[in-house]
């Protein structure tokens, strides 16, 4: 017996396009499609996907959303902006719960998340019922002081925030039936000393673990890294042993040439913000990135959480950088970057996202890949499938009340603004 019968929809995948497929799901995981179901989805009309892979967000910032887009730079070096790190738990559950909500609805069923407060992002993936690999900041800067230019490093601050991040991977890795896991999470090479760094580099090595981090996300990281170690920032992760195939690595938009080697020869995974980087007149250079040999994955990180517009943002960012249209940068390569390449074969987690075709603006869809990058949105999404269990129906949260999280997480950012 199924749990559940995806029928009629049509399969879209990187690699291949099935019309009229029939996707099993049991135990979820994605199964042979012949026998009985539980239930049954008719899908006639609608494109099936591996679900979206978010590889680097931050849920609780969703406060900040259409006021600090337009600050210059990010949102813990600006001033004015009311910080995450002194958010009382119960505002960045609340924020990180929205957070999570609308990724889920834009067809996210995996976010990589690394901020101030992990437990509460957690927490919010287990309600919502999507997937998370979390984890907490390490900094040994103190981020009171970022937005007006310090940068003096404090080793106790750095030994504390290593400690509070081993926590979150004791806590929580495997939870929630294993749709939990973590990650280590060094901010940025310039919020952390070498000698830091080094230490992370030492539990990287201790435990195989992943580590995700913002590099080169500016060029003022740039300088003050140099100034400070006589190095780029990425030399001083790769001192630090952290430059490797373990290590998801966010914007990398200040890159230097040399550096682009240095990524590519370690295989790194480069969380991709085409639009969040455009919106602060960056572009990543990830034709080169790949062509070095870096895997490319896509992210929105803190301020919009539309996946489907970010695949477009991903062509468009590349194409410019190339000054043409190639082979490569098509919406197979988007949609890779979306999925982390998924297949949806027997056996594989059954993660999926059910996009309406029937829509004026994706008809006709003659190519369905084609349609759902470049005409389709978020708000297209119909059902998200996590594990094989339905926690969007219809455009709506199966397992939390919408209305709710919206209502609370707006009175508490209009209290904290104020």
């Amino acid at each position: 017996m199924l749990d559940l019968l995806l029928r009629g929809g049509t399969l879209v995948t990187h690699e291949r396009v099935e019309q009229a497929a029939a996707i099993g799901i049991r135990d979820g995981v994605i199964a042979d499609s012949t026998g009985p179901a539980r239930h049954v989805l008719d899908l006639n009309g609608r494109a099936v996907l591996p679900g979206f892979v978010n590889a680097h967000t931050h849920v609780a910032l969703s406060y900040a959303r259409g006021r600090s887009e337009d600050a210059g730079s990010a949102p813990a070096y600006t001033s004015g902006v009311p910080q995450g790190f002194a958010l009382a738990s119960s505002d960045a559950l609340a924020f990180a719960r929205l957070g999570v909500l609308e990724a889920t609805l834009f067809g996210s069923t995996t976010l990589v998340d690394a901020y101030f407060h992990p437990h509460e992002a957690a927490q919010s993936a287990l309600e919502v019922g999507v997937r998370m690999r979390v984890g907490q900041f390490i900094h040994d800067v103190d981020f009171a002081g970022l937005p007006h230019g310090r940068f003096e490093h404090d080793p106790a601050l750095g030994e504390r925030t290593l400690a509070a991040a081993l926590a979150v991977i004791e806590r929580w890795e495997g939870a929630g039936d294993g749709r939990i896991t973590t990650t280590l999470s060094p901010h940025a090479p310039d919020t952390c000393s070498q000698r830091l760094l080094e230490r992370i580099g030492d539990e990287h090595a201790r435990t195989a673990s992943d580590v995700t981090t913002h590099l080169a996300q500016s060029k003022g990281e740039l300088a003050r890294v140099r100034e400070r170690s006589g190095c780029t920032p990425t030399e001083a992760l790769a001192a630090a042993g952290l430059l490797d195939d373990r290590l998801t690595a966010a914007h990398c938009v200040a890159l230097e040439p040399p550096d682009i080697d240095r990524c590519g020869a370690a295989r790194i995974t480069v969380a991709h913000v085409p639009k969040g980087n455009a919106t602060a007149a960056m572009l990543a250079p990830t034709p080169a990135l790949r062509a070095a040999g870096a895997q490319i994955a896509l992210a929105t990180d803190n301020m919009h959480g539309d996946m489907v517009e970010a695949m477009r943002w991903l062509i468009a960012v590349a194409r410019i950088q190339l000054g043409r249209i190639d082979d490569e940068w098509q919406p197979e390569r988007a949609l890779a970057s979306a999925t982390g390449s998924a297949e949806l074969r027997p056996g594989d987690p059954a993660d999926l996202v059910v996009i309406d075709l029937r829509r004026p603006h994706l008809t006709p869809a003659g190519d369905p890949l084609g349609t759902v990058v470049h005409c389709a949105h978020g708000r297209d999404v119909e059902h998200v499938i996590v594990a094989g269990r339905l926690i969007v129906e219809d455009g709506r949260s199966t397992t939390v009340d919408e209305d709710a999280i919206r209502r609370e997480a707006s009175e508490r950012a209009a209290r904290l603004w104020g």
